[in-house]
């Protein structure tokens, strides 16, 4: 990661879910080289190293706060810190996510509402302890991380994961429009595949004695031939999270290599 440079992000406070490692890790490093000072939020005690890294790599203002994104109290108390350390929350990446490959049939109540937990519910809390302070000083961004599937395509065994992250564009569209008038965005991001510890453990659960060959089948369904790096994906949001979207509100991006707007298999 390059050194901190001054930019679309420049004095501005950001919260980043799920920062630990993976997306989070590289949307908070990101948005450290623009210039933010970040508030890194992971249930993972790893988040203080990842924090520390970004630190030595870009000299950012960076903190970390452990915090559980289905425990309202949780995020409540990250919105607090980020407050107390920066003054202020301009942008929240609600990017903390999971996903459990299961055939519908066969999947525990147990596990949906993991799902439903994590990723509705986290995004909600998330929200929820950010507005006040969005509110109080004028205005703010929050950055939503969905996904292609659900939305636009599925594959058998993503029932859960599916519905989550579709229930993430309504409320991205929700909140835009009760909050337009407050100054305040939301938008949100359709990943496809990237290389991330989540599509690492999704290759594993579809291709366990051979992760990298699930891996090999995704690039050969994308058009561009490759995963999305973390850092690409990074950079959506640190646009997302800037004053250069400042006229895009309630507006999905897919950030795919064209993957789902193929119409057919051929010339794969």
């Amino acid at each position: 990661m390059a050194k901190m440079v001054v930019g679309k992000l420049d004095g501005k406070a950001a919260i980043v879910t799920g920062a630990a490692m993976g997306m989070g890790a590289s949307i908070a490093a990101v948005y450290a080289k623009y210039g933010a000072k970040v508030c890194m939020v992971d249930l993972s005690e790893q988040v203080e190293q990842t924090a520390e890294r970004i630190r030595r790599e870009t000299g950012a203002q960076i903190i970390s706060c452990r915090g559980d994104v289905t425990k309202p109290e949780d995020m409540k108390a990250a919105a607090s810190a980020c407050v107390k350390a920066f003054g202020r929350i301009d942008v929240a990446a609600c990017n903390a996510g999971v996903c459990r490959l299961c055939n519908f049939l066969e999947m525990s109540d147990a596990d949906r509402d993991f799902h439903i937990d994590v990723n509705i519910k986290g995004v909600w809390n998330t929200c929820q302890a950010v507005l006040p302070q969005m509110l109080e000083q004028g205005g703010g961004v929050i950055v939503i991380a969905s996904s292609v599937t659900g939305d636009i395509v599925a594959d058998p065994g993503e029932s859960a994961y599916a519905l989550t992250k579709a229930a993430l564009v309504g409320l991205t569209k929700a909140l835009a429009i009760e909050f337009a008038p407050k100054n305040i965005r939301v938008n949100c991001t359709q990943l496809g595949y990237a290389r991330t510890p989540m599509a690492e453990s999704i290759a594993k659960q579809s291709s366990p004695d051979d992760p990298e060959a699930a891996f090999a089948d995704m690039a050969k369904g994308i058009p561009v031939k490759r995963l999305a790096s973390p850092d690409e994906v990074g950079e959506l949001f640190a646009f997302l999270g800037s004053d250069e979207s400042s006229y895009i509100t309630g507006s999905q991006f897919v950030i795919d290599g064209a993957a789902t707007i193929r119409e057919s298999n051929m010339g794969v």
